[in-house]
């Protein structure tokens, strides 16, 4: 483990593996933990980073703004794009999931040059996710609203019962709606870091992004006929939230060139429900 200056910003990560560089990002509300059931395999093959989110695990804690920026998908990008420059890694492979994945395609439309292959984990683009805001879709990601509220109204109503919040939001987006699909180190993990006041914060800050100026960078690339240039590869669970309505590839095809993928059996969390059908989609296209 080890923590590293990125231009201010403190990133905690991991590093370890031999082979070419692959940046794994997590997603929301995890940590750089949540890959521990694939890493080992993945470490055969790849030189691995796994850094905390700004905000999230063990990472500096970004202030606030009335725009979010600095909870903007784009400016955790570059974050993670000075952290892969700092640790010797020009051009990268890629894979993120839920608010990662996030982080990562932004990554893969402003830096194109960096990203050598793509892969997103349970999500459609955020300003698809916003458009198909129907009431079946509210219900199944509720969240995004809730999060995305002024604050501290959704802080302190997470905060007066953090661990049971955490464990809900954890167990129902899982196929079998329970928390057996987390290892006991990984869920020590997640409830460490959202135990803190200031981190619950953080990530209500992504989710406000996430309601805001992530959605007019989003808006603005589909106006500008910006597309993702590296091959993408889209995962999801067949009972995830990725999976509502139009198929996660017919929508993943308006954003870039040359894309495939499909379904693992697993609900959200594709990385801990089911590592091994995962790692079956990933491995041939990573290694490409």
């Amino acid at each position: 483990m080890r923590c590293i200056d990125c231009d201010g910003c403190e990133i905690h990560c991991r590093t370890g593996g031999d082979g070419p560089p692959l940046l794994l990002v997590h997603g929301y509300p995890q940590s750089h933990a949540m890959w521990h059931q694939i890493a080992p395999d993945l470490a055969q093959r790849f030189t691995l980073i796994l850094p905390d989110l700004p905000g999230y695990g063990r990472s500096s804690i970004p202030e606030p703004s009335a725009d979010h920026h600095a909870y903007s998908k784009r400016a955790m990008a570059s974050t993670l794009l000075v952290l892969m420059r700092k640790l010797g890694h020009e051009r990268f492979r890629l894979v993120g999931h839920d608010r990662g994945a996030r982080v990562s395609y932004r990554m893969a439309l402003d830096h194109p040059d960096c990203v050598e292959r793509l892969a997103v984990l349970d999500i459609l683009p955020t300003y698809d996710y916003w458009q198909r805001m129907d009431r079946n879709f509210a219900l199944k990601i509720y969240h995004w609203a809730f999060l995305a509220q002024p604050a501290p109204f959704p802080e302190e109503l997470i905060a007066a019962s953090a661990r049971r919040f955490l464990d809900h939001t954890l167990a129902s987006w899982t196929a079998d709606k329970s928390l057996e699909s987390f290892g006991a180190e990984a869920l020590q993990h997640y409830h460490a870091f959202f135990s803190q006041p200031d981190r619950i914060a953080a990530t209500c800050e992504d989710y406000r992004a996430g309601a805001t100026i992530d959605v007019d960078h989003d808006r603005q690339d589909l106006e500008a006929g910006n597309k993702v240039k590296a091959p993408l590869l889209a995962v999801w669970g067949a009972t995830g939230i990725a999976q509502a309505g139009e198929t996660p590839l017919d929508v993943w095809g308006r954003w870039a060139d040359d894309v495939s993928g499909g379904p693992v059996k697993a609900g959200h969390f594709v990385t801990e429900e089911n590592p091994k059908e995962l790692l079956g989609m990933l491995l041939p296209f990573l290694e490409q």
